[in-house]
């Protein structure tokens, strides 16, 4: 198995069709021990739910808010007191509040905008430092990765979460200069629009997932959570021992398209070219 005894601290496990989930299950296939965490309240408690679904018993449940320093120390004394070492981190966090997304870019306040780059984006820093000392003692070296969507262009209704996204992708780049001396590799997969409770959070979230599969070369299922697991079991496996600081496209082959593909019957033949 890829993750035979790897042991990963894993966020954002929400619902069942969550991504985080996704990676979770397949992680714990593959032979990982997997810590949940999430933020406090609420969302603790879907994920101690949700946790039951999974296909063993996480070793433990875990809460901290990401924008607070000493709940990530609290987060990293916790785990410390399980395990002497994490081989691999997923950070699934993000959050904008209501006025800075569906079209009102223009008009969003710093407030709001402020908001979203903590939690969405300076959160990977500050969640990975938390952790560094247990990631530093991972035997074979340890991986850091975090969700990402695309953030090269602009998308409908996607407004200042692009930009945080955007920040995202830098903190990875630079996260991997810094840590890769230390054995700790960080990257972000890049995924297609998935149809859970985060992705129908975003007003007109509808407007970038109906026609996604036409223009994806690949074809694209907004409720297929495994190829994104997939892949995060790739980058938590040592298979990925070279790979740091990059932006792996899990979306079909969506980014890399200019203008909608053609569908088989209608492209043209040799001799029409």
């Amino acid at each position: 198995m890829l993750l035979d005894g790897k042991r990963l601290v894993i966020s954002g496990v929400l619902t069942e069709d969550s991504i985080a989930f996704g990676i979770a299950r397949q992680a714990m296939e593959h032979g990982a021990d997997v810590i949940l965490t999430n933020a406090p309240g609420r969302p603790s408690s879907i994920m101690g739910r949700i946790a039951k679904r999974l296909p063993k018993e996480p070793v433990a449940l875990l809460s901290a808010d990401v924008t607070r320093p000493e709940e990530l120390e609290q987060l990293a004394v916790d785990t410390a007191a399980v395990w002497d070492h994490v081989d691999g981190m997923l950070h699934a966090i993000a959050y904008a509040p209501a006025d800075a997304l569906g079209g009102n870019f223009l008009n969003t306040p710093w407030e709001s905008v402020s908001t979203a780059m903590h939690v969405s984006a300076y959160s990977l820093k500050a969640m990975t430092v938390a952790l560094r000392p247990l990631l530093e003692k991972a035997p074979a070296g340890a991986s850091v990765m975090s969700l990402d969507f695309d953030a090269q262009v602009a998308w409908p209704v996607y407004d200042w979460m692009g930009p945080t996204k955007a920040a995202l992708e830098a903190v990875t780049r630079y996260l991997a200069r810094d840590l890769g001396p230390l054995g700790i590799r960080v990257n972000t997969i890049s995924a297609g629009p998935i149809r859970s409770m985060a992705g129908k959070s975003i007003p007109g979230f509808e407007v970038l997932a109906d026609n996604w599969h036409q223009r994806a070369p690949l074809g694209w299922d907004v409720r297929d959570t495994d190829v994104v697991a997939g892949t995060a079991t790739y980058l938590f496996s040592d298979l990925s021992r070279g790979v740091t600081g990059s932006i792996l496209h899990v979306d079909g082959g969506y980014h890399a398209m200019g203008a909608p593909t053609l569908a088989p019957a209608l492209a043209p033949t040799p001799a029409q070219a």
